[in-house]
């Protein structure tokens, strides 16, 4: 009961002192008896009262069916493993170096680096050796410990959707060994070095899977319902649905937004 009205809290975990326990018991005590003189009141027939405990009580049903779905949703092994399989690219990781090159003048807020021109020639003249079979490493390794940029000294692995859309198309785009310009803002110019590509297993990345299969899986389970429930909604008043923004799962990964306040404890206002 206690944890039902102070979400997480619990007298017997290990490591609750008397204090702690004395408080949460207090707690209670106190919701208990002022729900009881709310009654003696009357303020459960009040309007207001009445609609709040409605709400409350669609949202708990709602949190109850919601979570019996997506126990049903759960995917199998054989689901996941063919979920992987077909979607191989998404698990991919690049190990890339990156180097940037600092920039002054119009639009830049850097006190230290080079001018445009400056920072494009560095960049040319590395992005043509490393295309002519010469030597980009050397030209790179200038901006070591220099106040013109900054080269990383070792590579960082990136996965999908670790970088921006524009960095990652340049990234994962790359071969082993290849140099290629990632971005030119009035603040630094970027060059990303591909050291080494491989694939996360499906033993990494399992669980992560388990989800989008388990989302999309739910997702089909709440349309089926929508269409059964027959609920009509004004799109007069509503307007168009809003597009999926690509990658969330949206309702499929929570249950419906809350429409009732979070439970909060006594004691915060005392």
């Amino acid at each position: 009961m206690i944890g039902d009205i102070e979400p997480h809290a619990d007298a017997d975990k290990p490591g609750t002192d008397d204090k702690d326990r004395r408080r949460l018991g207090d707690d209670y005590a106190s919701v208990l008896m002022l729900s009881q003189q709310a009654v003696a009141n009357h303020l459960d027939a009040s309007p207001e009262i009445r609609r709040q405990l409605a709400v409350d009580r669609l949202q708990i049903l709602s949190d109850a069916q919601f979570a019996s779905l997506m126990r049903q949703s759960k995917p199998s092994a054989e689901e996941i493993s063919k979920y992987y399989s077909a979607h191989l690219a998404d698990y991919d990781r690049v190990q890339l170096r990156r180097l940037f090159i600092w920039k002054t003048g119009p639009g830049s807020a850097n006190t230290r680096g080079l001018t445009p021109e400056a920072a494009r020639a560095r960049a040319d003249a590395i992005l043509q050796a490393a295309a002519s079979g010469g030597d980009p490493e050397k030209l790179a390794a200038a901006f070591k410990g220099s106040e013109e940029g900054m080269l990383d000294a070792d590579p960082i692995p990136f996965t999908r959707g670790a970088l921006s859309p524009k960095l990652e198309k340049v990234a994962f785009a790359l071969k082993p060994g290849e140099w290629a310009e990632g971005e030119d803002t009035p603040d630094k110019l970027i060059l990303f070095h591909l050291v080494e590509r491989d694939r996360r297993p499906l033993a990494e990345v399992s669980s992560l899977v388990e989800q989008k299969v388990q989302g999309q899986k739910m997702q089909a389970k709440l349309d089926e319902l929508k269409k059964k429930a027959g609920i009509w909604m004004d799109e007069k008043y509503f307007g168009a649905a809003v597009a999926e923004v690509p990658g969330e799962q949206g309702a499929a990964s929570n249950p419906p937004s809350k429409l009732r306040k979070s439970a909060r404890k006594i004691g915060d206002n005392q």
